[in-house]
């Protein structure tokens, strides 16, 4: 049995518990063997099309190899890449591992000063295929490695690195840390990130920023708290994008590669529950963000929460769909909540599919607060 008929089992199984393997089924074409992208592709729809394994035969699946992992400490599941038979992990002590997917066998460790992203990685790959590089963040510095071989890329930033710290319009000596838990998304030649901020005063903003896979220089950024003269700018206090921090895609985000269109869930501001010192509807916080991902240019948003004080942000990845709709088929983008709703809208308008309807809440008593409508 050949390397595409036996790795889906690892990566469903290999890191949650002993990697397994249903041997004696005769292979037959499977379409997209890999997994080259958190989520299985840029749309985040976690699906792959293969189908050797099913509900008759997933009771005699039996251990096939075990990788141990220890001294990891990701506070989250990584999402293992396959590509071409090869098994891209995160190792011992937080280094990036490349296993042969069928034996378990290590081919290379790359080591890495602090824990890279715990969910995963990113791959990229030259047309030709003569250049591959696996992308991730490590100690908020964004860094590429040979994925044949698990060597720096050098040229890459300065000397391999470039510091996510810079260029957010604060002092990076005040930022802890930056990188997001989700490894971001590769859009041509483009590595587009999301950033992780803290939840208190003093955090940083969260703005969607773009790098050049080749050189790591940043091609384009989205200010998340608007800067003067930029729209939303007059939905904050004066100056408030010098002071307030989160308005962040910490978690997923999708992509619609045909388009070109990144869809971006935003957190809430900071201090996430009480937002005396930021008053006004606040955007981008809490919205679906559509944006033109080779500009960085805003095509729609939609906002679910004004003033948000309850972090009730949307995190988890919107996702891409084809739906019938008063007869017509229609590319719609869905997102799931926090407070139970599910926004749909047309995908390339932002349109919604039905009528969102606005109520009236409760004015907060808090002191110095003022709730939105």
């Amino acid at each position: 049995m050949n390397w595409k008929n036996r790795v889906l089992p690892v990566f469903l199984f290999g890191l949650l518990c002993p990697a397994a393997i249903f041997a004696g089924q005769t292979a037959r074409p499977e379409g997209n063997v890999n997994w080259s992208d958190y989520g299985g592709g840029p749309n985040a729809l976690q699906y792959s099309p293969l189908r050797q394994i099913d509900k008759t035969n997933v009771s005699k699946l039996t251990q096939a190899w075990f990788y141990s992992v220890p001294g990891t400490s990701a506070r989250f599941g990584f999402n293992p890449l396959i590509i071409d038979g090869t098994m891209y992990v995160l190792g011992k002590d937080g280094a990036i591992v490349a296993l042969d997917a069928v034996t378990g066998k290590q081919l290379w460790s790359h080591p890495t000063e602090g824990f890279p992203t715990d969910r995963g990685i990113n791959y990229w790959e030259s047309p030709d295929r003569a250049d591959r590089r696996l992308i991730f963040s490590a100690n908020s510095f964004l860094q590429e490695i040979d994925a044949s071989t698990g060597a720096s890329i050098q040229t890459f930033g300065s000397e391999g690195r470039v510091d996510l710290r810079e260029g957010l319009g604060r002092d990076p000596k005040t930022i802890p840390e930056i990188q997001t838990g989700t490894p971001g998304h590769v859009f041509e030649n483009l590595i587009i990130l999301g950033s992780a901020t803290s939840e208190s005063y003093g955090a940083p903003p969260g703005d969607i920023r773009a790098y050049d896979v080749h050189t790591g220089k940043m091609v384009w950024i989205f200010h998340t708290l608007p800067h003067p003269g930029e729209f939303g700018y007059d939905t904050w206090p004066k100056d408030a994008w010098k002071y307030v921090g989160g308005v962040n895609t910490w978690g997923e985000f999708a992509i619609d590669q045909k388009r070109g269109i990144g869809y971006f869930p935003l957190g809430s501001p900071t201090y996430d529950f009480w937002g005396g010192d930021r008053i006004g509807a606040g955007l981008f916080g809490d919205c679906l963000l559509a944006l033109d991902l080779r500009t960085g240019k805003r095509i729609w948003y939609f906002q679910t929460v004004h003033h948000d004080l309850w972090d009730y942000d949307p995190t988890t990845a919107p996702k891409l769909l084809t739906v019938r709709h008063n007869g017509k088929m229609v590319d719609i983008v869905a997102q799931a909540t926090k407070s139970g709703y599910v926004f749909v809208f047309d995908r390339v308008s932002g349109t919604p599919l039905w009528p969102i309807e606005e109520r009236p809440v409760p004015k907060s008593d808090a002191p110095g607060e003022e709730s939105w409508p």
